[in-house]
């Protein structure tokens, strides 16, 4: 059984699913309309109330999930605490209040995201098809065909930013609307071609504020009563006819939405006219059902990550047996070092296989250029921590340990640091050895054991053990290395 929690802009919102060999099926759901975008203040903090009515959902959140027997639990934020200022002073508090930690994804990897939980709820292969998803505070579009995404972009444009600055206070009149269609055109307008609908067969949306729409032309005989170009320009006429949102008595939505879904409707019409989308269906499916089947997958030992880190490789042109002889070694030698968790093993892993794909920059510094390209690189099914966990492992493999002296405090971390060094120290020196070779142990201090006819075969390897000691002590570590004779 697993959870997948959406902070999103409007709304936070959290299922619980279970999976019965072929589906996903929801046991609970719960949401609360915080709306953490409103919560903004002109300098692009996350005002105190609104932090505030955000741990208090978590909080009760928190209680909800503490009632089930969950295999994993992944928490994700999207567009509004990747733009707010205080993001990192409020994440802290916001983990302790759902007691899981909390992942800012990228709109590409929401995206990502959105895409396999509606392909996993039209199962139709072959189908060719652009999904649009108008959050609070971005939207993305995705064009996939079948379980396969083609084409993936997130645009910060959403129905927080269309209410508040077009219909201020509630207001509604033909020209503020024209003005908020005319601005997410002008989001849209130079990316639109690769989703034009030669591209497609079949357009969806996915989002809630989609669905209101969908809700309310159905409910009302709006237009034609279904989502098309034709029905949102009707609505559109409505809600100018009503002239302020408090007016508002079509049935199909709460009162405290409205607002919400008349942004979402300028930004709906101005990618529909900009794309040319003549009409879409909505679907009960996207963010947190992709983060459920992605936890499936994950589960069942088919983890995107791993395509993503090899695809990144064949990109860059690492080389793959290189590559492989350092992550299989770091994890040798990470596991002779016995960490309290298993939280680094992937990331070292993958640091291993990613540890020269700066060498396609310059052979100069190449670690360097490495860690930037891991850290801010689109990898799909990677979080940002994820990748910024890796660079600094990456950009850690060589040369002095000042650079991350900090982030050494983390005692497993340190261990992930030193197992990949000395596996990249080995590869660079030629040497194709069983590390087990090698006695290796990390506490107050490091000793390393290695055996005297080893080291008489590979006496270059005692000059970098040298040069490891004393970075290692820049650091205030003793490395400590002993040689023993052959059994």
């Amino acid at each position: 059984m697993f959870a997948a929690v959406d902070l999103g802009s409007n709304s936070f919102r959290m299922h619980i699913g279970s999976h019965d060999g072929e589906q996903l099926r929801i046991v609970k759901s719960a949401r609360d309309p915080i709306r953490l975008g409103a919560g903004l203040d002109a300098k692009g903090n996350l005002t105190e109330a609104a932090m505030q009515s955000a741990l208090q959902c978590l909080a009760n959140f928190r209680t909800i999930l503490n009632g089930f027997d969950l295999d994993a639990v992944r928490v994700v934020a999207t567009n509004t605490l990747r733009i707010a200022n205080n993001a990192a002073t409020f994440l802290p508090l916001a983990e302790r209040a759902i007691g899981h930690p909390i992942e800012i994804i990228s709109g590409e990897e929401e995206g990502r995201l959105i895409y396999m939980g509606v392909a996993r709820a039209l199962a139709q292969p072959a189908e060719r098809r652009l999904v649009i998803d108008i959050g609070g505070g971005s939207t993305e579009l995705i064009l996939g065909r079948g379980q396969e995404i083609r084409h993936v972009e997130s645009f910060s444009i959403g129905t927080a930013k269309q209410s508040l600055l077009f219909f201020p206070g509630g207001r509604i009149d033909a020209g503020s609307f024209d003005a908020a269609i005319l601005s997410a055109r002008s989001h849209f307008e130079d990316a639109a071609p690769p989703y034009h609908p030669q591209h497609w067969s079949a357009a969806y949306g996915s989002s809630g504020t989609i669905r209101a729409i969908a809700d309310v032309i159905a409910k009302n005989g709006v237009g034609d009563g279904t989502l098309s170009a034709y029905s949102v320009d009707a609505l559109k006429q409505r809600m100018v006819e009503f002239g302020h949102v408090s007016r508002f008595n079509l049935a199909g939505i709460k009162p405290e939405r409205v607002i919400v879904m008349l942004g979402g409707l300028a930004v709906l019409i101005g990618v529909m006219q900009e794309l040319g989308v003549t009409s879409l269906t909505a679907i009960e499916a996207g963010l947190r059902m992709g983060v459920l089947w992605d936890l499936q997958l994950r589960a069942t030992r088919r983890d995107r990550r791993e395509q993503s880190v090899h695809e990144f490789m064949q990109r860059f042109h690492a080389d793959p047996d290189r590559a492989q002889r350092v992550a299989t070694s770091a994890l040798a030698l990470y596991q002779q070092l016995k960490p309290d968790s298993d939280d680094y093993l992937k990331p070292l892993h993958w640091s291993g296989l990613l540890h020269e794909v700066g060498l396609a920059v310059s052979h100069t510094g190449y670690h360097k250029h490495a860690a930037y390209l891991v850290e801010n690189a689109d990898l799909p099914g990677f979080t940002a921590r994820e990748q910024r966990v890796m660079g600094m492992l990456v950009l850690a493999q060589k040369g002095n340990l000042r650079k991350i002296g900090e982030a050494l405090v983390d005692l497993d971390f340190a261990k992930a640091v030193l197992a990949l060094r000395l596996a990249t120290m080995l590869m660079h020196a030629r040497i194709d050895t069983d590390v087990s070779q090698l006695r290796l142990k990390m506490k107050n201090r490091i000793e390393l054991e290695l055996r005297r006819d080893w080291l008489a075969l590979h006496p270059t390897v005692s000059y970098w053990i040298e040069k490891e000691r004393d970075w290692w002590n820049e650091v205030g570590v003793d490395l400590v290395i002993r040689t023993s004779r052959a059994d």
